[in-house]
């Protein structure tokens, strides 16, 4: 099959494309490629070096279903540049459209090892163009694409869910939902590290979306997150999945960054405001589409709950001292939040989108009434 390159890409600093094998791969460079990084349950992540100054040659690689573009130095290498990726679909051989990746509004800790955009769910993949502009200060060092396989997920014996439980009787404390533990979503614990940080009491939930397709079927939401975590971990380096909760479209609630459900574990979500707060994302982007109502009650709960633990009400006030002069507040500064936020009172990001965004205020009302029950 003959595949013409729009003019878009050869314009663009970088332009890469990637075919289903032959059998050696090879980098931009003509050298070996390294080999994936792999996980149980035949999950993988490889890297592809992207060369500047025009098109990589076609190399062999493994199917994927996320993506993400990576590279070395200042997490805003990339700042007002742009990321466009286009993708294969494996069972098709058809090219989608063009999407635009976030380059410098990204979940993260404080001390990021490198720069990396927001990863793309692309559904079962074995091609992708990417199409990179620099900001102004020009290209960064390392640029490369990481392909994630999710895999069929690593097998546990730990329980796969916490069932729903009734709050106690004559406290603030909501009732905590039904949640799906990372046995459940089938984490390959071997991969992230293995000690756990905690922060003071969560005061906060930053509510977030993952900037991942929309239209998913809820049986695909524990694949999503095994490649977020993959992406997370063996491609931006992080030591575990940024959030420390995921609801799915139909509100089913997720177990994210490893360290106990009720405890207050110190996530890579918010950055500059990470302690003392806990980070929830909707699986899908809700820029322009409406969050379904199962997703928003998925939220509340988690939000009711999580706060509760330590009597804090959902329509409540806290006050977090910004930890980084990255955010939107200089390192230092005490800033006032909404006990249920968004990431973009925090951080200068759209996130969780204009549609997700609007509906906070309902959120915080379902909230209250669960505490209140």
């Amino acid at each position: 099959m003959r595949i013409s390159i729009p003019a878009a890409v050869l314009a663009g600093c970088i332009a890469v494309l990637l075919f289903q094998p032959p059998a050696a791969a090879v980098d931009g460079s003509g050298a070996p490629a390294p080999a994936p990084r792999t996980s149980a349950g035949g999950g993988s992540v490889t890297s592809v070096a992207l060369t500047a100054g025009g098109a990589v040659a076609p190399r062999a690689t493994r199917p994927f279903e996320l993506l993400g573009v990576v590279w070395d130095g200042a997490p805003d290498a990339l700042a007002k540049g742009s990321v466009r990726v286009r993708t294969r679909d494996a069972a098709t051989g058809r090219w989608g459209d063009w999407h635009t990746l976030e380059a410098d509004a990204l979940d993260g800790p404080e001390a990021a090892p490198h720069g990396a955009t927001a990863p793309l769910w692309t559904g079962r993949s074995d091609g992708v163009a990417v199409d990179v502009h620099p900001g102004p200060a020009g290209l960064p060092r390392g640029l490369r694409v990481e392909l994630v396989d999710p895999g069929q997920g690593a097998a546990s014996t730990d329980a796969q869910t916490l069932p729903e439980r009734p709050a106690a009787p004559a406290t603030a404390s909501a009732p905590r939902p039904g949640i799906v533990t990372r046995a459940g979503w089938g984490a390959d614990e071997s991969i992230r590290e293995q000690g756990f940080v905690y922060t003071g009491q969560v005061k906060v939930v930053f509510v977030h979306h993952t900037a991942t397709a929309t239209d998913y079927a809820c049986s695909d939401a524990p694949r999503v997150i095994r490649s977020i975590y993959q992406y997370h971990v063996q491609g931006n380096g992080w030591r575990d999945i940024g959030y420390n909760f995921l609801v799915d479209r139909c509100g089913t609630v997720y177990e994210g960054r490893a360290g106990g459900v009720d405890q207050p574990v110190f996530g890579a979500h918010t950055l500059g405001f990470n302690s003392n707060s806990a980070g929830v994302a909707a699986i899908g982007t809700y820029t322009s589409d409406e969050p379904p109502q199962e997703l928003q009650d998925g939220l509340a709960k988690i939000a009711a709950w999580k706060l509760g633990l330590t009597g804090r009400a959902a329509d409540g006030k806290a006050q977090l001292t910004s930890g980084s002069d990255a955010s939107l507040y200089p390192k230092g500064k005490v800033v006032d939040f909404e006990a249920v936020s968004g990431h973009r009172d925090g951080f200068a990001t759209e996130c969780p989108g204009g549609a997700l965004y609007a509906k906070l205020p309902a959120i915080r009302s379902t909230a209250v009434r669960l505490q209140d029950s």
